[in-house]
């Protein structure tokens, strides 16, 4: 992915880079222009200077020779007239010089003269370095005018939309504090802002009602299944009923547990895809894992053990800290092989799980899924793992499964 730039930055990035180019082909274009336009002047100079010598030669005035400026020499023949670029040595200066240079030949009552004359010319790179250095200088303090002048504009202008940004990073759908937008005379801005205020508005309505939802199915639900389970318990009390009945009574019996639990896990999944466990606090996950390895005492599971030698310690909701270490024990103990050990070990933040089984898993990418089964277990409802990794997901804890050695292991790594 490409490295992402802030808009002031970038604009700012785009006007110094324009301002930049435009310096360098503005001097670039200045400079050859300011040379086309001496050139043209000193050769203007130098047909006025020419045209001054033959006028005085036809009214025969004495034209002397100022060398290397004006020279006057008779000659047998015409020729075509020259212009020239070339260096000569300047006794005044001495030092030799550039000079723009014409001669002409010209026939005057009856005799041909070269005339000769020249114009001093200043050296290009002397006009390059001085045009180049002025139109730099005032096109680099235009330009940090301008630059600091649209940077103040721009934040200023743009104020009202990072505003709003900063507002819909900290919108959340479990507080009851409606979204604070600013308004802004720019039109697309405030344009913005009212759709964003719609939609919040309407995503917040549609995540009540969900909630509800999912709170009135999760209640209707317990209580015709508990009216069931009561019935039932009813006929077998009630009722003299054959071994066929009571089996077939017990079958039912069992199916209303695992709709119960499926309802109860469902409704777990529901409310954290919702967000609605929002209270972090600090949860002794070693306690819990004691906690937990008692209770499961009492129901004679005797052979889990517990190796730790400091207490972990992990910032998350207590009700899904207390789902999440059952979970895990729970589907140890469900999954074991022939009542092996089962070990638990936690270090630092990380907390490791293993249990013994038979054969390796044949689809381990698809155990954390919704309602995957390696086996078509009735004691298993498919969403003790799914439930597992929401969690994991919810607190970006690192989640991994791994069988090595008969041993099933599950490794989690607390933030």
């Amino acid at each position: 992915m490409a490295k992402k730039t802030k808009l002031i930055k970038k604009t700012s990035k785009t006007f110094l880079l324009t301002g930049l180019v435009l310096t360098v082909l503005s001097s670039i274009v200045l400079y050859f222009y300011t040379k086309s336009l001496l050139q043209d002047q000193v050769e203007e100079s130098l047909y006025s200077t020419e045209a001054r010598v033959v006028d005085a030669l036809k009214n025969d005035q004495i034209v002397l020779s100022f060398p290397p400026i004006t020279q006057l020499k008779k000659v047998q023949h015409i020729r075509p007239e020259i212009l020239k670029d070339t260096i000569i040595y300047d006794p005044s200066q001495d030092e030799m010089e550039a000079f723009r240079e014409l001669s002409t030949y010209k026939e005057i009552k009856g005799q041909i003269y070269k005339i000769t004359v020249r114009n001093l010319v200043v050296e290009s790179e002397d006009i390059l370095v001085a045009i180049v250095f002025s139109n730099i200088t005032i096109f680099v303090l235009a330009f940090l005018f301008l630059f600091f002048f649209n940077t103040t504009k721009n934040i200023k202008l743009w104020n009202p939309f990072f505003t709003n940004l900063e507002q819909m990073k900290k919108f959340s759908l479990s507080s009851n504090e409606e979204i604070q937008l600013v308004d802004s005379d720019v039109l697309e801005f405030s344009e913005l802002k009212d759709e964003i205020l719609l939609l919040t508005s309407k995503v917040k309505n549609d995540y009540e009602n969900l909630k509800q939802f999912t709170e009135n199915v999760s209640h209707e639900m317990q209580t015709p299944l508990a009216i069931i389970q009561a019935k039932i318990d009813n006929i077998i009390n009630e009722h003299d009923i054959n071994d066929k009945q009571f089996e077939q009574i017990s079958s039912i019996q069992k199916d209303i547990q695992r709709l119960k639990h499926l309802n109860q896990r469902v409704t777990i999944l529901t409310k954290i895809d919702n967000n609605q466990f929002v209270k972090v606090e600090n949860v002794n996950i070693t306690k819990l894992l004691k906690e937990k390895i008692e209770n499961f005492k009492e129901l004679e599971i005797n052979y889990i053990s517990l190796n730790s030698k400091n207490d972990l310690i992990a910032s998350m909701d207590i009700y899904l800290a207390d789902i999440l270490i059952n979970n895990l024990i729970s589907n140890a103990i469900k999954h074991n092989f022939e009542e092996k050990d089962i070990s638990i070990t936690t270090e630092n933040k990380t907390l490791v799980i293993s249990n013994y089984g038979q054969n390796e898993l044949l689809h381990p990418e698809k155990l954390f899924m919704r309602f995957y089964r390696e086996v078509n277990s009735v004691q298993s409802s498919g969403l003790g793992l799914a439930i597992l990794k929401k969690i994991c997901d919810l607190y970006k804890f690192d989640l991994s499964y791994n069988f090595s050695e008969n041993q099933h292991s599950f490794t989690l790594v607390f933030k």
